[in-house]
């Protein structure tokens, strides 16, 4: 089952409970006694403006987060919006703007930083895979190959830069893999003991290599087929067989290039691990003005 998440549910991810800890872990992390260097020489009374000025063109994601920092370390701080979460931006767009406290703003402007860096970077990423398969029907997903503890918001940063989340976790759908195979004793025994022991509802996907592999898990009875690591040929020849009766996903080595010749064959989803695992952050500053 793959996840689906309004865009509403979305925006209000800033206030859940997990983000929460995440942010206050960051915090604690970043000034376990506080800001030495802050607290020793700007006076306590001093109140800034500063802005998020995007430093190279990309795709946002994480604003509210940073919103929510800021809110952590001090209420009064008034954030605005310059642009919603999704929107793509140019080099030296500002993208929000801050008002307070200037010893609140430098504590919370390296944390706020890095989730918004790190997220657009995804969010960027993401946009241009996106764009690649444009005109296809194929769909970018992700995969678990997250930062550990970091999730919940990286998947909440490939929605924002145009593909969809596969499962959240181990526990929402059977993705049976080739170690799986190897000690369940292949494809039929794999499925079927699934089949039999999983939570009704729950979709049964089945890694395969080959044709052969691909008969398997469709007289089976998986509910879809991911193609790993095969060559172009072998692709097309699997998704003619298969025709449209289970989705398929292809998996592996997935470059912005292949991504487009995989789309053409007309697969269901291409899945991306470096949508998340090898995304760069974009370059975003926070500039004091007063």
């Amino acid at each position: 089952m793959l996840l689906k998440i309004s865009f509403l549910a979305a925006m209000k991810l800033a206030d859940s409970p997990e983000v929460d800890t995440l942010i206050e872990t960051a915090l604690e992390e970043d000034m376990p006694q506080g800001d030495i260097t802050s607290e020793s020489i700007i006076p306590a009374s001093s109140v800034s403006r500063a802005i998020f000025l995007a430093k190279q063109a990309g795709r946002l994601a994480g604003l509210d987060i940073a919103h929510r920092v800021f809110q952590k370390i001090d209420l009064s701080i008034a954030f605005k919006k310059r642009l919603e979460d999704g929107a793509d931006f140019k080099k030296d767009d500002i993208l929000a703007e801050v008002r307070g406290h200037s010893i609140a703003l430098l504590q919370g402007e390296r944390t706020a930083l890095n989730f918004l860096q790190r997220l657009s970077g995804i969010a960027t990423t993401t946009r241009q895979y996106a764009w690649a398969v444009k005109g296809t029907k194929a769909k970018i997903l992700d995969t678990r190959k997250t930062t550990p503890g970091l999730r919940l918001l990286e998947k909440y940063a490939v929605r924002m830069g145009g593909g969809e989340n596969h499962r959240q976790n181990l526990s929402e759908m059977v993705l049976i893999k080739d170690n799986h195979l190897r000690l369940a004793g292949g494809v039929d025994r794999a499925v079927q003991l699934a089949k039999k022991k999983a939570r009704p509802g729950i979709k049964v996907e089945v890694e395969v290599t080959d044709l052969k592999g691909a008969r398997q898990a469709l007289a089976a009875g998986a509910d879809m087929i991911m193609l790993d690591n095969m060559t172009l040929p072998a692709m097309r020849q699997v998704v003619h067989f298969l025709s449209g009766r289970v989705p398929v996903e292809v998996s592996g080595g997935v470059t912005l290039e292949r991504a487009a010749q995989i789309a053409a064959l007309g697969v269901d989803y291409i899945s991306v691990g470096g949508l998340t695992h090898s995304a760069r952050a974009v370059d975003i500053s926070l500039e004091f003005e007063e």
